[in-house]
């Protein structure tokens, strides 16, 4: 049996982030006790399944102790990570971390990209983008990074065009053409799948997707390019950890030929190993 524990985004709908902190456990022994096992928070599709499928086949072997807990928030892993009650989490991308560091005060950084999540525009209601009518809504991520990076897509498809120069903090407001005069509707990252049934379309990121049951390289009207992205998912830690020897050991096994091989054979091009 996997050991995990999972905390829901019912946690902060509540809007009880340190209800949130308290179910993750307290104090810095996570992250201070370096001979204990190393305790990772991870979305559960796909980080949580690599972490587990490295604690299941390798991490024995490497003398690694590893421990998985799944949040199903954007959240809650890097306070947790920051407060101490997990060593590390593996769930995020560097414009992310960049906005979240920022507005939040956090000291969380990167130690080894893994993978890539493409994101993608999924529709039960058109079979390809061109299809989508005047006036349609389209879901978007309601957080700074995730939302720009949900109209740069569509931009990039020539689905709207964005005003030049525009980055990671592109919101509607940003849009110069708009040909269908498509509507956007914000919602919390984790929710967008579920609206599916009630919008005419929705950018959703990979790891949702996936949990939804959508197949990115298959069912997405447009998605994500591969190349030159800057959105890779990394395992991460809070500053001055980063040599934990037990870190160390994880970001050498995340990045092992084992886990790109059980990558490319478990998600069949949905998730792009980047390493």
């Amino acid at each position: 049996m996997r050991n995990t524990a999972k905390i829901t985004t019912a946690v902060l709908a509540a809007g009880a982030l340190a209800f949130g902190l308290t179910a993750c456990g307290s104090g810095d022994d996570a992250a201070s006790d370096t001979s204990g096992p190393l305790i990772v928070a991870a979305s559960p599709v796909p980080h949580a399944e690599i972490l587990t499928y490295v604690k299941e086949n390798l991490a024995e072997k490497a003398g690694l102790d590893l421990e998985v807990k799944e949040f199903t928030d954007y959240v809650t892993p890097n306070t947790a990570t920051e407060d101490g009650s997990v060593g590390a989490n593996y769930f995020q991308n560097q414009p992310y971390l960049d906005d979240f560091n920022k507005k939040n005060g956090t000291h969380i950084v990167p130690v080894v990209t893994v993978h890539l999540e493409p994101l993608g525009l999924y529709s039960r209601k058109a079979e390809k983008a061109d299809d989508l009518k005047s006036g349609a809504t389209v879901a978007v991520p309601n957080d700074t990074v995730n939302e720009a990076r949900a109209l740069k897509l569509l931009d990039a498809n020539g689905i709207i065009t964005l005003k030049d120069g525009v980055g990671n903090e592109a919101t509607p407001s940003d849009i110069v053409k708009n040909p269908k005069n498509l509507k956007f509707k914000e919602l919390e990252a984790a929710q967008t799948p579920r609206s599916l049934d009630d919008v005419d379309a929705a950018v959703i990121n990979g790891n949702y997707a996936i949990e939804s049951d959508l197949e990115p390289a298959e069912d997405a009207l447009v998605l994500e390019s591969p190349k030159d992205n800057p959105y890779g998912n990394f395992l991460a830690v809070k500053e001055g950890n980063e040599d934990d020897p037990r870190v160390k050991k994880l970001a050498e096994l995340l990045t092992s030929a084992e886990v790109k091989k059980f990558i490319e054979d478990k998600y069949a091009g949905s998730v792009i190993a980047s390493f």
